[in-house]
C-alpha cells in the first residue's frame, strides 16, 4: 500500500530540487516512489502540474501494442497499430496521485509556492528524512496514521533543528 505526503516549499525550484534528491534515492534504494510531482501556484493564482511522466505517451503505446495486435486478426497490422496509437494517446488515464486533488490542495499554497506530492511505497524514514530536511517544506498532509504522521513531523523537525534551519 501507498502513503501519500505533500510537503509544501516557498517556490517550485525549492520543491523540484527535493522531488529530483527523492529520485536519486530511490536510485540508491532508500526510497521507491509510485509518483512524484510538483504543483505550483502561480502568481495568478493558477496551479501547475508538473508531472514525471506522460499519460499521452503511455496511452499511445499501449494503444499501438493492442492495435497491432487486432490488426494482425484483420490482416492489416500498421493499421490496426496506428488507430490503436492514436486512440490510445486520446484516451490517457491519470495514474499516480490524482490531478484535481493536487489543485486543490495547491489552492492553499501562496502565490509562487510549491508543493511535492509523493506516493511512497517503501522507505528508510531515517535515511531519506535526513537527506530531505535540508530542503525546508512544511508536512501538509498525508495518508499516515495520526501516530506516523506524528513521528514523521518530530523526526524533520529535530533534523531541521540539528542543522540550523
Amino acid at each position: 500500500m501507498s502513503n501519500l505526503i505533500a510537503i509544501a516549499y516557498p517556490d517550485v525550484a525549492t520543491a523540484t530540487r527535493a522531488r529530483d534528491r527523492l529520485l536519486e534515492l530511490q536510485r540508491e534504494k532508500l526510497i521507491t516512489l509510485a509518483d512524484a510531482a510538483v504543483a505550483e501556484k502561480k502568481p495568478d493564482g493558477k496551479i501547475k502540474l508538473h508531472q514525471l511522466r506522460s499519460t499521452a505517451g503511455g496511452g499511445a503505446a499501449s494503444g499501438t501494442l493492442w492495435g497491432g495486435l487486432i490488426g494482425l486478426l484483420f490482416l492489416a497490422p500498421l493499421l490496426g497499430m496506428a488507430v490503436g496509437a492514436v486512440a490510445g494517446a486520446g484516451a490517457s488515464t491519470d495514474i499516480g496521485v490524482n490531478d484535481d486533488f493536487m489543485r486543490n490542495l495547491g489552492q492553499r499554497l501562496q502565490p509562487g509556492g510549491a508543493a511535492l506530492f509523493l506516493l511512497v511505497t517503501q522507505s528508510t524514514p531515517d535515511k531519506v528524512i535526513a537527506q530531505i530536511a535540508p530542503f525546508g517544506g512544511e508536512i501538509m498532509q498525508t495518508s499516515l496514521s495520526q501516530e506516523a504522521e506524528a513521528d514523521l513531523r518530530e523526526a524533520v523537525f529535530h533534523v531541521q533543528a540539528a542543522a540550523g534551519q
